[in-house]
């Protein structure tokens, strides 16, 4: 018999969003950990909020919805708000009921900025793999480092000169470049830049990333100003708040086989595992290229690019949606709390089938 099309909307539904969801779908491992996560930055969360006033956003609820804008490649917060407003799927997540209403585009993005001043973004990444580093699924001896451009939300047309110049060049001795004469308008702290001498030149920040070799999981991450030398100062940066121990590598690829990357790393008793520059005279020589261990560093390092190509075709993060170094290293600092998320929720399933 044909059903009727007759709509019921004036009768009353009770739907419980749990009871919707798969127990087999992929986002309910990775909101088991982000609870966990925010359940250890609870008393953090307490000390940010006065006991008076108008009731916010509940930070973990924000965060969780900024969670979902990265895992889903969501554009731009009005879109998040509108993907909120009629997906069950993304109220499950959040924490929001069914029959509660969507918060204002505007009082999420001032609600975010308390989170940005209180550096959330760092907590939560650092909570997030407190618990793999229990399970002993992070290296603490062997690691990889690499940087790439982040395209800043601006235009080539607004590298425009500055009103008041310095006297003074940056350049090796003293010598005037294009960033002292010029700036960009619309994101003051975006470079005019090309990582390689083939590529096109464009507005960017530079971002760093510190990998440990065992499960391939991001441990540190970094925004710096778009120049070749932050490559260097970053991964050193990087390693001497993250390394304790002794016996530590670190890989590369060929643009971190320079004199000052080599010394710094060693002055810090880490052995530099980087890839021998093929066109000038490498700092890396016999005494560790003949190791079984360089060799291993050197294919272990490539899986840092995954980290790479997923947060710029997944995580958002190929053409940014911000402007200002202090607030891109906050959401790039989210994205790769993402990534760990997925990462660890596919280790798990790995080591549940055997």
């Amino acid at each position: 018999m044909r059903g009727s099309d007759y709509n019921q909307s004036a009768i009353f539904s009770y739907v419980s969003p749990e009871g919707r969801i798969p127990q087999d779908h992929p986002l309910r491992p990775i909101r088991e950990m982000c609870n966990q996560a925010l359940q250890e930055l609870s008393g953090r969360f307490a000390k940010m909020y006065s006991r008076l006033g108008r009731v916010s956003i509940p930070p973990e609820q924000l965060l969780r919805a900024l969670l979902l804008q990265v895992l889903y490649t969501i554009r731009s917060e009005r879109m998040l708000m509108e993907q909120l407003e009629y997906n069950l799927l993304f109220r499950w997540f959040v924490g929001l009921n069914v029959d509660e209403s969507v918060w204002d585009r505007t009082v999420f993005s001032k609600n975010r900025a308390r989170l940005l001043e209180a550096d959330i973004a760092q907590a939560f990444f650092e909570a997030v793999l407190k618990p793999a580093r229990e399970k002993d699924l992070l290296s603490d001896e062997h690691f990889t480092v690499d940087g790439t451009l982040l395209e800043a939300w601006a235009s080539t047309k607004s590298y425009q000169k500055k009103e008041e110049p310095p006297e003074k060049g940056s350049g090796s001795r003293g010598e005037m470049l294009l960033r002292d004469t010029h700036e960009c308008k619309t994101d003051p702290e975006a470079q005019l830049y090309r990582k390689s001498a083939g590529g096109a030149f464009q507005l960017s920040h530079m971002a760093h990333v510190l990998m440990e070799n065992r499960n391939g999981l991001p441990v540190a991450g970094k925004v710096t100003e778009a120049i070749t030398s932050a490559e260097w100062e970053a991964a050193i940066e990087m390693l001497q708040t993250t390394t304790k121990c002794k016996g530590v590598t670190v890989g590369g690829d060929a643009g971190y086989d320079s004199v000052a990357f080599v010394q710094a790393a060693r002055e810090l008793q880490v052995t530099p595992h980087v890839a021998q520059h093929t066109k000038r005279a490498s700092a890396i020589d016999g005494r560790t290229t003949r190791h079984a261990g360089y060799q291993i560093s050197l294919k272990k390092r490539k899986g840092v690019e995954q980290i790479f190509g997923w947060l710029k075709t997944v995580g958002g993060m190929r053409k940014l949606r911000h402007r200002g170094r202090g607030l891109v290293q906050w959401m790039f600092t989210l994205a790769l709390t993402a990534y760990n998320l997925v990462r660890l929720r596919t280790i798990t399933l790995q080591a549940a089938k055997g």
